[in-house]
């Protein structure tokens, strides 16, 4: 069996090809970033440097040859950014390796999609894998709800598509950095009385949910399924705990929401037209994220996946901090 990975240059890709190669599983990865590509050819992994927003077959590489299942990571994860550039990472993109594996005859394709889709500036407890999508919130969310239709609408694939929450762990470069990046700058904001609590998901908890939607019966095709630690955790907390664990002390300033989301908005606004396109300091889906509760409801895949989250928190926080912490 040959398992092909994409996004395997990036924080949960390259997680998956080490489980894999500790499994004694064939795999290839497919990265964009050269200096990510030679580091993983040095650690033993087979790995073709492609932009999947290009035509994508054998012929790209030799290596390739007969794929048996797909690992679909590859995605531009950002709050801000060009429509273009979302649309080519992750429609394109998917548009291509579906049409790879269509030609491969693959008989499964792990789509990792987003709870972000899902995301609406209002509270949301237990949410549930076929809750009405709201307006998406941003580029990220609405080319990432395109590319589950992708997947979805090619049954041929056997596709499974998991949506995994706030993905943090060792080698992190975006989650819990970003907060610490924050907390260093600037006080960090209480809104709604400080009511804003989310559930994150350690990375080895998710590359064990990718594990079983490579096994997962018949039953499993054609579905998606959330992923997360289980704990639904006070941002406070999260932030409090993690800028702990890097010697920091964040600070704390109660502020009304609505003024802030205008600001913010005005800031991606004036930021979308500067040279560059800088990410503004604040968003709105970052200061979502400071105000509203948000939660997923794992019964679905409990019972389908026969998967559960193992690792706590404090535990993940522990793990992600040893050595040098986050990246």
């Amino acid at each position: 069996m040959t398992v092909l990975v994409t996004g395997a240059t990036g924080f949960l890709g390259s997680h998956i090809l080490e489980w894999l190669a500790v499994m004694g599983t064939r795999a290839i990865g497919v990265g964009r970033d050269a200096e990510c590509c030679r580091a993983l050819e040095r650690a033993g992994h087979a790995v073709i440097r492609h932009d999947l927003s290009r035509p994508f077959d054998t012929t790209t590489d030799p290596r390739l040859g007969k794929v048996d299942k797909i690992i679909h990571c590859a995605a531009l994860s950002s709050p801000f950014g060009r429509l273009q550039d979302f649309v080519a990472a992750n429609v394109t993109a998917t548009q291509n390796l579906v049409g790879f594996a269509k030609r491969q005859g693959v008989d499964r394709f792990v789509h990792i999609s987003s709870p972000s889709v899902c995301f609406a500036f209002r509270d949301q407890l237990g949410l549930t894998e076929d809750a009405a999508l709201p307006e998406p919130v941003n580029h990220y969310a609405r080319t990432k709800r395109q590319a589950e239709t992708i997947v979805l609408g090619a049954p041929e694939i056997h596709p499974v598509v998991l949506r995994p929450r706030g993905i943090y762990g060792a080698g992190d470069r975006a989650l819990l950095p970003r907060l610490i990046k924050a907390a260093a700058s600037r006080p960090l904001p209480v809104f709604r009385g400080g009511r804003a609590a989310i559930d994150l998901t350690y990375v080895d908890d998710v590359v064990d949910a990718v594990i079983a939607a490579l096994a997962a019966p018949m039953e499993a095709e054609g579905q998606i399924f959330n992923v997360s630690g289980g704990e639904m955790l006070p941002v406070r907390r999260i932030a409090d705990e993690a800028c702990g664990r890097a010697g920091l002390k964040p600070r704390w300033r109660p502020m009304p929401l609505v003024p802030a989301m205008l600001a913010a908005g005005l800031m991606e606004a004036l930021a979308i037209r500067l040279p560059g396109r800088p990410e503004p300091p604040v968003t709105r889906y970052g200061l979502g994220l400071f105000a509203y509760a948000q939660s997923l409801d794992l019964s679905k895949t409990k019972r389908v996946l026969g998967w559960v989250p193992k690792i706590a928190f404090e535990q993940g926080l522990d793990r992600t901090f040893a050595g040098s912490g986050p990246a």
